[in-house]
């Protein structure tokens, strides 16, 4: 399967070395003028505002509970992307996202996931999805597919910005905002991937009111006998 890694063009020169080693060859977004009417984007009306409030519509709201002890709510926009919200819904549901780590973070950047084999190179078995490329900015806690070289590749992988990256806007699927918590979004492991990656112990929808999953057991120290206590000193 093509690597599900976010091709970054080289207008992004805040992160020069990151941009190189993903930007496959050709891959530039289309200009404006070279859209046909029947292609141009909808009027702003059909591209709804992020709404803010966890209690309204949890259906659409994908909850993660990460390794670092933290909650993160993300609003999904099926206004946006609806056949990029149905897959993520589906594979939540699923459980598929559960264990996954963030494989790729950039500090300044972004944080990736999505890959279950913690490569970036692999995805889910459903279809890769066609592109639902709109006019949303890839502002501050925009979540957004990620895909390989082809348009349509999208498949499984996520990635969520810490900054305002507009050069990815409308080249790169937004499908959701977060919306709680962004402060455990900072708190990720930083690497390609990190030394200690940070999971997703648990992706689910609110509407689920999935319990916070409990942390795993720190390991148990090994007991310590009389023999051991007594047995002479070597050097």
């Amino acid at each position: 399967m093509l690597r599900k890694s976010i091709a970054i063009a080289a207008l992004l020169l805040a992160a020069p070395a990151a941009m190189a080693q993903d930007a496959p060859t050709g891959d530039q977004a289309s200009s404006p003028a070279d859209a046909s009417p029947a292609e141009a984007p909808a009027t702003s009306s059909v591209y709804a505002p992020v709404n803010f409030n966890f209690a309204e519509d949890p259906d659409n709201i994908l909850v993660l509970d990460l390794s670092n002890g933290q909650r993160v709510a993300i609003r999904l926009m099926p206004e946006w992307a609806p056949n990029h919200v149905e897959r993520v819904k589906t594979l939540a549901r699923e459980g598929f996202y559960d264990g996954v780590i963030f494989h790729r973070v950039i500090d300044g950047f972004m944080a990736q996931t999505g890959d279950p084999t913690g490569t970036g190179q692999g995805g889910s078995q459903l279809p890769d999805l066609a592109a639902e490329f709109n006019p949303q900015p890839h502002v501050r806690g925009t979540v957004s597919m990620a895909r390989a070289a082809s348009e349509d590749s999208a498949n499984s992988q996520f990635f969520i910005v810490f900054y305002p990256r507009f050069s990815l806007d409308k080249r790169y699927t937004a499908f959701g905002r977060v919306i709680s918590n962004m402060e455990a979004v900072d708190a990720i492991q930083r690497g390609e991937p990190p030394q200690n990656p940070t999971r997703i112990m648990q992706a689910s929808l609110a509407s689920e009111n999935a319990p916070v999953p409990t942390p795993p057991a720190p390991a148990a120290d090994a007991d310590i006998g009389a023999d051991e206590l007594n047995a002479p000193i070597t050097n």
